[in-house]
C-alpha cells in the first residue's frame, strides 16, 4: 500500500513530538530539512524542520499547548484557545502554523489542522494546501487507527495521479509523471511568482526519485489506466476522449467544480458531467485541468500567507522578519496574478467555493 512508504522511524522526530500534546491523529514531517532538495534549499542540516499535528479536537489540543508551550504563539495566545481555533479553522486553508521555535536545538515550524478538515481537503481538495504536501514524500511521524483518515491519504495519492495524468501526453517519464504530481499544490500559487524559487518543484523531484517511487509505484502497478515499465521508467496512458472522460469523472469534487465554472458560459448552467465530457474532447483539456487548479490554490495560498501575519508574531525576532515577509508577499499577489495562463472561457475573478 503506498502509505506505508510515508512512515518513518525516526527518533529525532519523535523526540521533538514529545514537547506537544498527544492527542494527535496525524503527525508528519516535510521540506527540505526532511528530504534533500536540489538548489537553494540543498543544506539539509541546517534546514528548518516542517511539521504538521492533525488533531481531532482543536481547542482542546490548543489548550494544552498553550499550557506546555506559551512562548510558541503570537499576541492570539491572550485570546485563549478558542479564538485560536477560530483562526484556524475559519481563514486561510484550515491550518495554524507557528514559525521558528527552537526545539531539541532545532528550528521548526509546525502546523495545526483538524482531522474532518484535512479529511475534506485530502478528498475534495478545497485547498489543496496540507493535501498537496502529503502528495510529496513525508516523513509520518505518528498515526493512530483512523480509518477513515488512512483511506483519505491513500485517495488523495490517487487523485494526484490523475490529475497529472490529464496534463501529460501519451507517453512520458517517471520523473515527467512526478513533476507534475509535486507541482500540482503550486499551480497558481502567488508565491512561486514573487517569493519562493522558480525551480522548487525539479529540486524536490530529482533528488527524491526513489521516495516518489516508493509513494506511488503501487498506485501506477494497479491502475488500469497506465501501461507503466518500472524497469524502463516509462508510461503510456490512454489520451482517447473516452479515457479523459473517465479520468475527469474521478477527480476531486471541488477541482471538477472549479472545471465546470471555467468552461460553462454564462446563463448555460450545465451540471458537471456535461462540462467533463466537453473537457475530455477538448485538445486543450490538460490547461482546463490546471486552471481549475489554480483557481483553487491561488486564493487558499493567498489567505494562508495573510493569516500567517497574525500567527507568525511571537517573540522570536525572525518571527516578525516573517510576518512582514507575508504582507510584502501578498501585497504584491495582484501583480502576480496576470502571469497565470489563458483561455477563453477563463473567469478566475470569482472562484467557486465547495
Amino acid at each position: 500500500m503506498a502509505l506505508q512508504a510515508l512512515q518513518s522511524s525516526g527518533v529525532a522526530f519523535r523526540k521533538i513530538l514529545s514537547h506537544f500534546p498527544e492527542e494527535l491523529s496525524l503527525a508528519f514531517a516535510y521540506g527540505s530539512g526532511v528530504y534533500r532538495q536540489a538548489g537553494p534549499s540543498s543544506d539539509q542540516k541546517n534546514a528548518m524542520l516542517d511539521f504538521v499535528f492533525t488533531v481531532d479536537d482543536p481547542v482542546a489540543w490548543h489548550s494544552k499547548n498553550l499550557k506546555k508551550n506559551w512562548n510558541h504563539y503570537s499576541f492570539l495566545k491572550v485570546l485563549g484557545p478558542r479564538i485560536i481555533t477560530a483562526v484556524q479553522n475559519n481563514y486561510g486553508a484550515g491550518v495554524y502554523y507557528n514559525p521558528l521555535i527552537t526545539c531539541d536545538g532545532r528550528l521548526i515550524k509546525y502546523g495545526v489542522i483538524s482531522t474532518s478538515v484535512l479529511i475534506e481537503d485530502l478528498l475534495n481538495w478545497n485547498n489543496l494546501y496540507i493535501a498537496g504536501r502529503l502528495q510529496k514524500p513525508v516523513k509520518i511521524v505518528a498515526m493512530n487507527e483512523d480509518v477513515a483518515l488512512r483511506s483519505a491519504l491513500d485517495q488523495n495519492l490517487k487523485s494526484a495521479v490523475t490529475a497529472a495524468f490529464l496534463m501529460l501526453p501519451e507517453s512520458f517519464s517517471e520523473e515527467d509523471l512526478f513533476t507534475e504530481i509535486a507541482g500540482l499544490s503550486y499551480s497558481g500559487d502567488f508565491r512561486m511568482v514573487v517569493g519562493e524559487d522558480k525551480a522548487k518543484v525539479l529540486n524536490i523531484v530529482k533528488p527524491n526519485m526513489a521516495h516518489f517511487r516508493e509513494l506511488y509505484g503501487s498506485i501506477l502497478q494497479e491502475s488500469p489506466q497506465v501501461v507503466y515499465k518500472a524497469q524502463q521508467g516509462s508510461l503510456e496512458i490512454d489520451k482517447s476522449p473516452e479515457g479523459q472522460f473517465t479520468q475527469l469523472m474521478t477527480l476531486p469534487k471541488t477541482l471538477q467544480q472549479q472545471i465546470n465554472h471555467i468552461m460553462d458560459p454564462p446563463g448555460k448552467n450545465r451540471d458537471v458531467e456535461e462540462t467533463l465530457l466537453q473537457v475530455a474532447h477538448d485538445p486543450d483539456c490538460g490547461d482546463v485541468v490546471r486552471l481549475g487548479l489554480a483557481a483553487i490554490v491561488r486564493p487558499s495560498s493567498m489567505r494562508q500567507s495573510t493569516k500567517g501575519v497574525l500567527t507568525a508574531e511571537h517573540s522570536h525576532p525572525r518571527a516578525r522578519s516573517l510576518g512582514n515577509r507575508s504582507c510584502d508577499l501578498v501585497s504584491s499577489a495582484h501583480a502576480a496574478c496576470h502571469t497565470c495562463c489563458t483561455h477563453p472561457s477563463l473567469d478566475l475573478r470569482a472562484p467557486v467555493t465547495p
